[in-house]
C-alpha cells in the first residue's frame, strides 16, 4: 500500500466514524452548525497557539481535531442535500485551479507579489465587488487590519518602501501626542486606532506576522510574571507585599532565565 493509499483510507475511516457518532452518539446526534461554530472558534486558537510553541505533536492533534469539525460540518450538510464532503472537496480543489493560472494556465508570474496581485485580480473578475470582501467581520482587530493591508497591497495600493511606512507611523504618533496634549477623549482613541494600524502595516513591511509577535510577547511576558509569583511563594509571600523596586528587580531576573 502507497502512502497516498493510507492517506486516503485514513480519511475514508474518519468519514466512517462521523456516520457512526452522527447515528448513535447522543451528543453528536444533537450538534448543529451553530453549535460547533464557537467550538470551532476555539480549536482554531488552540491549533494556533500549538504552532506559535513548535510543537509538532500538539499541532498534529489540533489539526486532527479542526478537520473532525470540518467533517461534522459537512455531514450535516449532507443531511439537507445542501453538499457533502465531495462538494466541499471539489470546491476548494476547482477554486485553486482557477485561482493559479500560472500553474494550471499560460500566465506567467514572475514572484509572490504578482501571483497575490493576480488572485485579487482574479477574485474581482468572479464578481467580488470589492477586494476587501473576503475579510469576515468577525476576526479580530489585529487580525482584520493586517488582512484589509494585505488586501489592498494586492491590487497596488501600497507604498514603495519601509522607510515611508516608518514615517507614517512617526506622523501618527505626532498626531496621537497632539491628541493627548488637547485632552480629546475620542480625538485620542481615534489617533491611537491610527498609530496602531500604522504599525500593523510596518509589520507586513518587515514580513513580520504582528498577531504572531504579540502573541510571542504575551507568552512571554505570562512566563516572566509567573516566574516572579513563584519566587515570592518560597518565601511564603505575594507580590503585593513587595514594593516596585523589589519586583522590578524579580523581574530582571525573570528575563535572565
Amino acid at each position: 500500500m502507497t502512502r497516498r493509499e493510507e492517506q486516503l483510507g485514513a480519511f475514508d475511516r474518519l468519514l466512517t466514524i462521523m456516520d457512526e457518532l452522527r447515528a448513535k452518539c447522543p451528543w453528536d446526534k444533537k450538534q448543529t452548525m451553530e453549535t460547533l461554530r464557537p467550538l470551532t472558534i476555539e480549536e482554531t486558537y488552540e491549533l494556533a497557539d500549538a504552532i506559535l510553541d513548535q510543537n509538532a505533536n500538539d499541532i498534529k492533534g489540533e489539526l486532527g481535531d479542526l478537520l473532525l469539525h470540518i467533517v461534522f460540518y459537512a455531514k450535516i450538510g449532507s443531511e439537507t442535500n445542501a453538499f457533502d464532503i465531495a462538494d466541499v472537496l471539489n470546491s476548494i480543489c476547482d477554486k485553486l485551479i482557477k485561482r493559479h493560472p500560472h500553474i494550471y494556465g499560460d500566465l506567467e508570474v514572475k514572484n509572490e507579489e504578482e501571483v497575490k496581485q493576480n488572485w485579487e485580480t482574479l477574485k474581482l473578475k468572479e464578481g467580488k465587488s470589492s477586494v476587501l470582501e473576503g475579510v469576515p467581520n468577525s476576526l479580530p482587530a489585529l487580525v482584520k487590519a493586517w488582512r484589509i493591508q494585505e488586501k489592498v497591497a494586492g491590487v497596488g495600493f501600497d507604498w514603495n518602501s519601509t522607510d515611508q511606512v516608518f514615517k507614517k507611523v512617526e506622523e501618527e504618533l505626532q498626531e496621537l501626542n497632539t491628541e493627548i496634549k488637547l485632552k480629546n477623549p475620542d480625538g485620542i482613541e481615534d489617533e491611537f486606532g491610527d498609530v496602531l494600524f500604522s504599525l500593523i502595516n510596518y509589520a507586513r513591511f518587515l514580513k513580520i506576522n504582528p498577531e504572531n509577535a504579540l502573541e510571542r510577547t504575551n507568552k512571554k511576558f505570562i512566563k516572566r510574571f509567573q516566574f516572579m509569583e513563584n519566587q515570592v511563594k518560597i518565601e511564603n509571600k505575594t507580590l503585593t507585599d513587595l514594593t516596585f523596586d523589589a519586583m522590578e528587580e524579580l523581574w530582571e531576573r525573570a528575563k535572565q532565565q
